[in-house]
């Protein structure tokens, strides 16, 4: 198959421009595994990477798409074998590799993980990156001291997002029961609570109409998707001994704090980066995802079906922020 179609990025007069059209396999980056892809994912990211200013990426033309999965079709590597069921999660992959949203992809075998036990192709797209960093996200809080603790108070913010929808499912999948999903979609509270959440609020109710160094404390623990003004927001209400998790900053890559809610408190803020984590990592967490995930909650998440051609819709929808759930792409 030396002909295949994808969504190319190109860059003409300094402008990005998205095109479904069809490419070659020698435009594909180097790697000793072809993949014939079944399904892939649309992420902000991937969203991002459309835009001409992002900087997600650096040279073009590229394929984005930071998820996939398929089948291997053609390979070099001792790991794998013609007919394989295989998923690939960032590492590069739609940045500054050749990605999914394309029917075929040439990726390192180092790169390429199993699909995971008891799920499709395509339910592995409901995750995806986004998956694996909200379950990355409750394990490094869990090291915090919410492991066990399955009645204390969890905020997700952005909650209506992939990450946030999943972290959502997640948490209340491995039985905790305090989950606050912050959204500003009053539109999506039944969907929410369908999902997992028990109580939802907007970010507003966070706002405070004088600004202290601490306030009174309400939330121990915190997945934040969005960045900006709402972690300032929280950081000063969270319990003595509590963790905030940084996964995402589509409202902003800044925030400002002082040191007293860290000193005083003893809070702990951790990052969490899902591209760049080893294979052996990865391939852990995909496991507790596919062993744990409670199907009746997963059932409920709103899923968009889309395909090469309708892509870009989905991509208008993410940048201006009206997207819900997940968004799979049948590439084939």
């Amino acid at each position: 198959m030396d002909k295949f179609k994808a969504l190319l990025l190109t860059k003409t007069d300094g402008q990005v421009q998205a095109d479904v059209t069809t490419c070659d396999v020698s435009q594909l980056s180097e790697g000793d595994t072809l993949i014939k892809v079944s399904y892939s994912a649309i992420n902000y990211k991937d969203a991002l990477a459309t835009k001409t200013k992002s900087g997600v990426i650096r040279h073009f033309p590229m394929i984005p798409g930071i998820d996939l999965a398929g089948e291997v079709i053609e390979t070099t590597s001792d790991k794998l074998k013609v007919g394989d069921k295989v998923v690939v999660t960032g590492q590069g992959t739609g940045v500054s590799h050749t990605g999914g949203l394309s029917e075929i992809a040439r990726i390192p075998s180092e790169w390429i993980l199993p699909l995971p036990t008891g799920l499709s192709e395509k339910e592995s797209m409901f995750f995806g990156t986004a998956g694996i960093t909200a379950m990355h996200a409750i394990q490094r809080l869990e090291v915090e001291g919410l492991a066990g603790n399955y009645d204390t108070p969890v905020m997700v913010s952005g909650a209506t997002g992939g990450v946030g929808s999943l972290a959502i499912i997640l948490l209340a999948s491995l039985g905790y029961k305090n989950i606050i999903a912050i959204s500003r979609k009053e539109e999506t509270v039944d969907y929410l609570k369908s999902i997992g959440a028990t109580q939802v609020i907007s970010p507003a109710e966070l706002e405070s109409e004088k600004k202290r160094p601490l306030e009174k404390q309400q939330v121990s623990y915190m997945i934040d998707t969005v960045g900006g003004a709402l972690v300032e927001n929280v950081l000063p209400k969270v319990n003595y001994g509590g963790a905030v998790a940084l996964c995402g900053n589509a409202s902003g890559i800044a925030f400002s704090t002082t040191v007293l809610p860290f000193i005083l408190r003893g809070i702990a803020l951790v990052g969490v980066d899902s591209v760049q984590l080893s294979g052996e990592t990865k391939a852990a967490l995909w496991t507790r995802i596919s062993e744990s995930v409670n199907r009746e909650l997963l059932a409920n998440l709103r899923v968009n079906d889309c395909d090469l051609t309708t892509i870009l819709d989905t991509v208008s929808e993410l940048l201006a922020g009206t997207h819900t759930g997940r968004t799979v792409v049948a590439v084939q």
